[in-house]
């Protein structure tokens, strides 16, 4: 730990080119630096761009408002069709 603290800027610089760097104290790993990666996730713009592409106005249809609603009873326990 002691090291690192003083070694810092080169074991960022490590990180930054993509390598995985564990620190240790007393011979067992207490830190793990790694390169920073963005968080994913849903790109809106990339989807507008596509439905401008390909002339689609919406991606769903509309959706009832009992759609998530849990259903009967009854058709839970109903036997599947052969």
């Amino acid at each position: 730990m002691k090291e690192a603290k003083n070694r810092l800027t080169e074991i960022a610089r490590l990180a930054e080119n993509g390598e995985e760097v564990v620190i240790t104290r007393n011979g067992k790993p207490v830190v793990q630096l790694v390169p920073y990666r963005p968080k994913g996730g849903i790109r809106w713009e990339a989807i507008d761009e596509f439905k401008k592409k390909h002339g689609i106005e919406r991606i769903f249809g509309d959706i009832p408002e009992d759609f998530d609603d849990p259903l009967p009873e009854d058709f839970l326990l109903r036997p599947l069709p052969e």
